[in-house]
């Protein structure tokens, strides 16, 4: 079975991938690669795709990892049905009671200031 997905290249702290297609079952640095059909830089949010050979290798059953079916879906490629569609993932604090912002109000009493004494006047004698 055929996998489209990522292939890490670049430089150390920058990677840039391309988008391959290959056998599932290789590992994606084995350099054994059918097609690659495409380019994604993720710091600049760049994606190259040969868009007919995409179609091509999704109509013959090439199962999309879920980034590159994401990639594909922001490109504008229509997915098949049977390609299973990337899930929003939604972090979930652990111990959400324990955050500042779910902890009841400091209630900060103003203290009104104090009437100063009235001067004493020296009582007339």
């Amino acid at each position: 079975m055929l996998a489209i997905r990522m292939q890490r290249n670049g430089r150390a702290h920058l990677p840039v991938y391309r988008i391959v297609v290959q056998e599932s079952q290789r590992h994606p640095l084995s350099g054994r690669v059918v097609a690659e059909v495409g380019n994604y830089n993720p710091h600049t949010k760049k994606t190259v795709l040969d868009k007919e050979s995409v179609e091509k290798y999704l109509k013959n059953g090439a199962q999309p990892s879920t980034r590159v079916a994401r990639i594909l879906k922001l490109e504008g490629i229509k997915l098949p049905s049977w390609v299973k569609e990337p899930t929003q993932k939604h972090a979930a604090a652990k111990h959400a009671d324990k955050l500042r912002k779910n902890q009841p109000k400091e209630e900060t009493v103003e203290e009104a200031p104090a009437e100063a004494p009235a001067e004493e006047t020296p009582a007339e004698a």
